[in-house]
């Protein structure tokens, strides 16, 4: 036996004892009777907290995502509370997805906490994401959990924690509370509820998000009785609130994919619930045809993220990326902002893998520019940081965009309500959402981004990531399609080099395991494992100058061309 499986073998020994539940007992038994290397998958390590917090799949084990490892979580977080806001009355507001036991995970959690005497505030219902972030500070809490694996297949789940300015946990608190869970056997956990602590809370908190989504994301756009929206919320959350939310912006063309409309974390209807893949989108965009429809909107299932379809130039319906999403709405929100008038302390943000075109924009209007990791939590974070400074709003790459800061994290609801107001003001306008970015890519530049995301499932995929990005490091990119590296940026390390003059910058975010290379016409690849998925992901970006918009389709192809030169060159296609 090698030394990894029997430090399993021991680690599952220790869930055999009388304060784990008979079912889990035989289960962890059967396991190591007729299936070891399953056994060694489920508890050769701890789950442990990535970019969008802790997921994983469900089960028995240390290494899934059962009632005693978030048990355990809640009760180190219970107790980091209380050393953090010593003689002060707790409170905690917990809300939960589509996703199959997390109405009942997410009422242990309340459990745990009301055990340590802290109160909680308990959706009665499945909820957005987003309405958790914003009811953290509406109800003056002082953390909040959400149960969701976000996009994740249907066999994960997962607990993000946010913080009492409604944003997630950060450094160095997320390492304070990892270490008081670390701190924990199993059996510290107290599982008795004093349910006179637990108060379900619903439509007072659905109204005031509802009304707070409506003012920062309806800009009074003209055109909307003429602007038709097909929606999905692909069995998950939004259903909730995005209807109701176009409903009070005066959106009365909104065709709901009913076929989605039920929330169930089996996702039948998809192979992925996640907008980024064109077949999630794939039922809405053929109602859309069928109707006539402008806009098709599809969200994941705990709604944070966003995918959009609108017509092209042909006028067919076409997928836009994170990436060109992000772009217009940022400019749309700059337009606002400078029409009542900039006071000079406006910024915006995105991440070190979303399109440089973000910058190009900030540039443009003479605001704040400011970019970090992949994860919304450290957007959230420079909200905290800069207190003197206003967000005007930012996205990343992966589908996510937040609207002004009464929320701390991606948000799918008032993102929605946002593109419409682009595209139904460009509509009556005599134009159209993609014609508007096309004149974005003339004004700023003509950006192309690509995502290559490789799956290894397991510890032996764990293996293979981390040997991947070791080989795509140690046998450097020179070249990229005839332009030579310039900058290698290596976030591991926290320094930039120039390779051609040798000159070294300090990195000032964070370390994280991304590198990224930079050519001298501009072209960056970049290379980092997710956070949340058993993925390696490679994030490309070409770009070239447009002249005028009668050339977008010629020069959209050369990019094209580039970018599957690149994926061949790099043997990622």
């Amino acid at each position: 036996m090698s030394t990894i499986a029997d430090s399993a073998l021991k680690t599952a020994q220790t869930w055999l004892t009388d304060f784990f539940d008979s079912e889990t007992r035989i289960k962890i038994k059967n396991l190591m009777q007729n299936d070891p290397q399953e056994l060694e998958e489920r508890f050769y390590k701890d789950l442990e907290f990535g970019t969008g917090g802790m997921r994983g799949v469900m089960g028995v084990g240390t290494n899934r995502i059962n009632k005693y490892t978030l048990g355990k979580n809640t009760q180190g977080l219970g107790n980091y509370l209380k050393q953090t806001y010593p003689n002060e009355q707790l409170k905690v507001v917990i809300a939960y997805d589509c996703r199959h036991n997390s109405d009942t995970l997410a009422r242990t959690v309340a459990e745990v906490l009301s055990a340590n005497g802290i109160k909680v505030f308990l959706f009665s219902e499945l909820r957005t994401t987003p309405e958790l972030s914003f009811a953290v500070r509406h109800l003056g809490c002082h953390a909040g959990i959400v149960l969701t694996a976000s996009h994740n297949p249907p066999e994960y789940n997962g607990y993000k924690v946010y913080w009492a300015d409604g944003g997630q946990i950060v450094p160095p608190q997320d390492g304070e509370i990892i270490a008081e869970i670390n701190k924990l056997s199993f059996e510290d956990i107290k599982f008795d509820a004093n349910d006179n602590l637990i108060e379900l809370i619903d439509k007072e908190v659905d109204e005031a998000f509802f009304e707070a989504s409506v003012a920062n994301g309806n800009f009074n756009a003209e055109g909307k009785d003429d602007f038709k929206i097909v929606f999905t919320s692909i069995h998950g959350t939004s259903i909730t609130a995005i209807p109701e939310v176009l409903k009070r912006a005066g959106y009365k063309n909104v065709t709901v994919i009913e076929e989605q409309a039920k929330p169930d974390g089996n996702f039948p209807t998809v192979k992925s619930p996640n907008p980024e893949e064109p077949e999630a989108l794939a039922m809405a965009i053929d109602k859309a045809e069928k109707i006539g429809a402008d806009m098709v909107v599809g969200t994941d299932p705990d709604s944070d993220r966003l995918g959009i379809a609108v017509r092209n130039l042909e006028g067919e319906m076409e997928l836009l990326n994170g990436n060109q999403t992000m772009v217009l709405m940022t400019k749309f929100l700059l337009d606002q902002r400078k029409t009542a008038g900039f006071k000079g302390n406006e910024f915006i943000a995105t991440t070190i893998v979303s399109t440089p075109m973000v910058e190009k924009l900030a540039n443009a209007y003479g605001v704040g520019y400011k970019t970090s990791l992949t994860g919304f939590k450290w957007i959230g974070k420079m909200i905290k940081d800069f207190p003197n400074e206003y967000f005007v709003g930012g996205g990343e790459e992966s589908f996510g965009y937040m609207v002004g800061d009464f929320v701390r994290d991606k948000d799918a609801v008032t993102s929605t309500l946002l593109a419409c107001e682009i595209a139904a003001q460009a509509k009556a306008n005599g134009s159209s959402f993609y014609k508007d970015l096309i004149d974005c890519y003339v004004d700023y530049g003509f950006y192309k981004e690509h995502l290559i995301s490789i799956t290894k499932k397991g510890m032996s995929g764990a293996k293979e990531i981390k040997q991947m990005l070791k080989n795509f490091k140690e046998n450097p990119v020179e070249s990229v399609q005839g332009s030579k590296v310039i900058w290698v940026e290596d976030y591991n390390t926290s320094i930039a080099k120039n390779v051609i003059s040798g000159e070294e910058k300090a990195i000032k975010i964070p370390k994280s395991n991304v590198l990224v290379y930079v050519t001298e016409d501009g072209t960056r690849i970049a290379a980092r494992p997710s956070g949340t998925e058993p993925k390696v992901k490679f994030y490309i970006t070409t770009n070239t100058t447009l002249d005028n918009s009668e050339d977008f389709k010629v020069v959209d192809k050369k990019l094209d061309a580039k970018i599957n030169g690149i994926l061949e060159e790099l043997k990622l296609g």
